[in-house]
């Protein structure tokens, strides 16, 4: 009986999972969802902001933030579980679980990262779902938008007056660059940015600040958020978002990650930290839960 629950559970996991990343992959890298369609003010001074250019000419290159993204939480869990063993004199050998029948073990050290990971993961993906879906039914306007739309003023009798162009077909610009200027609203970059660096700051509070003294913990937290709200204050000075869009886009990241924090806290305070050693055997029921 527990094993069949441990693998209805798992299933179920992975179907989430496996769904958040379909839905994922055809928000980012197919054309099957469009931007609303927003109208513009001739000339209007929000949206004259000269074109900054391609995403790679960014201070922070795409390249650059997914790799911190998806690899800072990899080294600080790794880097948190040497630690742990060089203060602690723990190995992975010192204590398993039997996860199926007789034959197949798996460390509990092993089990809890890939949940802690897992969680992670999880979390990131909603965090871009949630932003694609805002951007999708804003259709919000970049600064630099009318540098690539390039409008016809003459042509849209728009030279001295100042009126509202509601015309799906105004722009005469670039299709993808005029498609990526709808799509600002909330910043993706301040999104993902800011909930890995909230994320990753309650872990390093719960575990890795505690064993560290009273300075390292905080001072790292700090410097996670601080180098995610640069994101965002970039994106701004660069003329990509407003600041609106930044300001909603961590507020998502952070709102998610704040709730994934409370909702498995357990995994903080009790199973990734290991300030204690725990025995398998004694606590087998709350193994079968993770």
């Amino acid at each position: 009986l527990p094993l069949l629950a441990f693998s209805t559970m798992l299933y179920f996991q992975v179907v989430i999972l496996a769904a958040t990343v379909m839905l994922v992959y055809y928000c980012e890298f197919t054309d099957t969802f469009s931007p609303a369609q927003q109208g513009f003010i001739c000339r209007d001074p929000a949206l004259s902001k000269p074109d900054p250019g391609p995403e790679q000419d960014s201070r922070i290159q795409p390249v650059i933030l997914y790799s911190v993204v998806g690899g800072l939480p990899v080294v600080l869990v790794r880097w948190n579980i040497i630690t742990m063993q060089a203060t602690n004199g723990m190995t992975f050998n010192d204590d398993k679980v039997v996860v199926v029948g007789d034959c197949c073990y798996v460390n509990p050290m092993v089990r809890r990262t890939f949940r802690f990971l897992g969680v992670y993961v999880f979390g990131l993906f909603a965090t871009d779902i949630f932003v694609n879906t805002g951007q999708l039914v804003t259709g919000s306007l970049a600064p630099h938008f009318l540098a690539v739309c390039q409008p016809n003023y003459t042509a849209l009798s728009c030279q001295d007056t100042v009126q509202f162009i509601s015309q799906s077909d105004a722009c005469n610009g670039d299709t993808e660059d005029i498609m990526r200027a709808r799509m600002t609203f909330p910043c993706k970059e301040a999104a993902l940015s800011l909930y890995t660096a909230v994320y990753l700051a309650m872990y390093v509070m719960s575990c890795v600040g505690s064993r560290g003294g009273r300075l390292p913990g905080p001072l790292l937290s700090l410097s996670l958020v601080s180098l995610a709200m640069l994101t965002g204050f970039n994106r701004v000075a660069e003329y990509r978002n407003h600041w609106s869009d930044v300001i909603a886009g961590q507020t998502i990241g952070g709102a998610i990650a704040v709730f994934l924090l409370f909702f498995f806290f357990y995994i903080f305070s009790l199973l990734l930290c290991c300030h204690i050693h725990i025995n398998p055997r004694q606590d087998s029921a709350a193994f079968s839960q993770l």
